[in-house]
């Protein structure tokens, strides 16, 4: 009878359905602010089991929610895959609608690291996004290639001294002209070498696409899928298609 006790507990503490996003609210240790991040476990989520992390980073304008709640292609190719694969889902804000990876979004995402990898057993740790989302994902394996074992950017740019869109906004989240250069993926290539999948549009005028080509050129583990006719976004099947490429590339853990 103690035997079927103990199995009965043990079946209770490895196996936890997961049913809704969970909102978690940090302390910021750059700055004091409170910040926040979605995480939404795999269906079945197994406690005691290491597994690996996917960071899905918003757009310009948007929340935390975006890659939680919305329907579109990016978002639910991202969600669709994380459940396949079992991975943790996170979604952050950081710094909210217009980063861009800027310092503090930077110094958030690595608080949120080590703050799942102390609530979980973490294996590998992934990051995509779509458009300043992408470009964030790239920037960040940028500045810290060690803690990210791949990257999917969907519709990113990956040359912020050369990018226009949104100066106001990225100005004031870098705090300097120099962070333009050093948050630039391209002029860093020689850092990206986990597997990368990028999507480009031919007639995205949000984000054009040319440095974004540029760089798959320079990248030796490299899915690059660019529609010429496309725009500003990436279609459900590309999504999926870019994502498992990472994770296919990376192998099993």
């Amino acid at each position: 009878m103690k035997a079927l006790l103990a199995a009965v507990i043990v079946l209770f503490t490895v196996t936890v359905a997961a049913a809704e996003p969970t909102d978690i609210v940090i302390k910021a240790s750059i700055d004091g602010s409170e910040q926040r991040y979605v995480e939404l476990l795999p269906p079945v989520f197994e406690t005691e089991k290491p597994h690996d992390v996917l960071i899905a980073l918003h757009g310009h304008g948007s929340d935390r929610w975006q890659f939680i709640q919305q329907t579109r292609g990016e978002c639910q190719g991202l969600r669709d895959v994380a459940a396949k694969h079992d991975l943790i889902l996170l979604s952050p804000d950081y710094r909210a609608k217009t980063s861009w990876m800027g310092p503090a979004a930077e110094a958030d995402v690595l608080q949120i690291i080590a703050d799942v990898k102390k609530r979980h057993r973490v294996n590998r740790v992934f990051i995509a996004g779509g458009s300043m989302g992408g470009t964030s994902a790239l920037i960040f394996a940028t500045l810290h290639p060690e803690l990210i074992a791949g990257v999917c950017a969907l519709n990113p740019t990956a040359n912020l001294v050369e990018y226009a869109g949104f100066k106001d906004a990225i100005d004031t989240s870098y705090g300097s002209a120099d962070e333009r250069q050093k948050r630039s993926p391209e002029l860093h290539a020689d850092r990206l070498t986990m597997p990368i999948a990028l999507t480009t549009g031919g007639k995205d005028s949000s984000v054009p696409p040319d440095s974004t080509l540029r760089l798959a050129k320079k990248l030796k583990r490299v899915l690059s899928i660019h529609r010429e006719t496309g725009g500003h976004s990436t279609t459900y099947d590309d999504t999926v298609k870019a994502m498992e490429f990472v994770l296919g590339e990376t192998g099993q853990p």
